[in-house]
């Protein structure tokens, strides 16, 4: 370790306030470069990112198409505002979400990040309700998920369910009706893995009657519940939600910062279940992980309640210094040039497969509780008690203490509490996935023997 490495790493714990990180415990660990899977610290040190850069990195890093588009932007404009003016490579881009996106989301609203884009889609809703040709002005309340995550502004964490992240600012945050989380592992008494889909869809039901001319907008994490620890819908509550939201006049919101853009195994979630959602955000993936940006989409219905002269003040008010950013813009262009030219998706099929023969075996532990996956993306929960499903208290961060194992085995993998999550780049190797697994169920072996 040279001195100026040791520099770094007491400046970045001194200095830099890192996300959902406890400074007090934190060591640093500095990534200098990367390229494909493969991260390298100050020291030389490699390591497979088995989380995609927090699920963002999508074709791997330094990928040379995408570093082509970057520069080749920077050779014309690096920073255009949105307020009053654009640029043709955002233009495009918009053009091409639109062109890839479910049917009739056809205006795009870009901001910075994915908190930033569900604040935009609730306002969308809200102010549609009131501006419509029809006012509905009572249509003010949201339908959220239990342990959903939709980001960390205020708007995003009112409707988000973790309490973990939120319970701190509870005085600060707006009331939401809160429906069960459809989770297939911990069933409610009473219910089987059979009915599931089914009495969770009477639960929402129940809701959106009891509270029949109240709401909105309803948001869902498609297929998915990340932040929850990778809690997995059944299979129809996806197309049984849009079904319940146009039944009952509410709008429907799909939260797809995490399972965009390939991790599912389509481009999108709301694919596996045809459902073409009334407003779309979108992030992380969208920029192949390389620069800050991020999306709301929106039917032509909501776009024109918005509509009018200057004095009707039915404009939007809201913007982000760097929403549409031409650099990201570029980037993601090239991204999506990728996955068409290197059949991305197509390729994506034996690494699945191959992520669901190592998650069969490692579920077979007595301390995995349950393993669960949709295409690329996975969680492995560890309980004290498999046939109880008494979880480990989460104090004692198991899943951190298997985490940290593996990376002393050169795999950089991140927990969920109790659940080690498994989400690399979807450029990786099925030999490099072999790498991820093993690493995370020889970490297992040991944290919970």
């Amino acid at each position: 370790m040279s001195a100026e490495s040791e520099q770094l790493r007491r400046w970045d714990r001194e200095l830099v306030w890192h996300a959902f990180t406890q400074m007090s415990e934190y060591e640093p660990l500095l990534i200098e470069r990367a390229e494909g899977c493969t991260l390298v610290d100050v020291d030389g040190r490699e390591y497979l990112d088995g989380v995609s850069s927090l699920w963002c990195n999508v074709h791997g890093h330094r990928h040379p198409r995408l570093d082509a588009a970057l520069v080749e932007q920077m050779r014309q404009v690096a920073h255009v505002t949105s307020l009053g003016m654009s640029n043709p490579t955002t233009v495009r881009f918009a053009k091409r979400l639109v062109d890839i996106t479910p049917a009739g989301l056809d205006h795009v609203f870009f901001s910075s990040d994915g908190s930033s884009a569900i604040e935009v889609a609730l306002k969308m809703a809200y102010q549609y309700w009131h501006q419509r040709d029809d006012p509905r002005p009572d249509k003010t309340k949201y339908v959220a998920f239990g342990n959903a995550y939709h980001g960390d502004t205020m708007g995003s964490v009112s409707v988000g369910g973790v309490m973990r992240f939120h319970e701190m600012f509870a005085s600060l945050l707006f009331d939401v009706v809160r429906a069960p989380s459809p989770d297939q592992y911990r069933l409610p008494p009473g219910r089987s893995e059979e009915s599931a889909c089914a009495d969770y869809l009477q639960d929402l039901e129940t809701l959106l009657q009891q509270h029949s001319g109240q709401v909105a907008a309803l948001i869902i994490e498609p297929l998915m519940q990340g932040a929850a620890g990778m809690v997995k819908h059944p299979a129809g509550f996806l197309s049984g939600v849009r079904e319940l939201t146009r039944r009952h006049d509410v709008l429907m919101i799909a939260d797809e910062v995490a399972v965009g853009f390939g991790r599912t195994g389509r481009m999108f979630a709301c694919e596996h279940e045809r459902v073409a959602p009334d407003l779309m955000c979108l992030a992380k993936g969208i920029s192949g992980g390389y620069l800050p940006m991020s999306a709301t989409l929106a039917t032509t219905e909501i776009w024109n309640a918005f509509l009018g002269t200057y004095a009707e003040s039915k404009t939007l008010f809201h913007g982000h210094t760097y929403g549409g950013n031409p650099l990201a813009a570029a980037v993601g262009l090239a991204s999506l040039e990728v996955f068409d030219d290197e059949r991305v998706l197509e390729k994506l099929v034996p690494k699945i497969e191959r992520l669901g023969q190592h998650l069969a075996r490692i579920g077979q532990h007595p301390h995995v509780g349950d393993v669960r996956q949709c295409g690329l993306m996975a969680g492995i929960e560890l309980v004290q008690d498999r046939e109880t499903k008494e979880a480990y208290p989460w104090e004692e961060q198991r899943g951190k203490q298997v985490c940290e194992l593996a990376i002393r085995d050169g795999v950089w993998v991140r927990p969920l509490a109790n659940v080690v999550v498994v989400m690399p780049p979807l450029s990786v190797t099925l030999e490099e996935l072999d790498r991820i697994c093993l690493a995370i169920e020889a970490g297992i072996a040991q944290v919970c023997p």
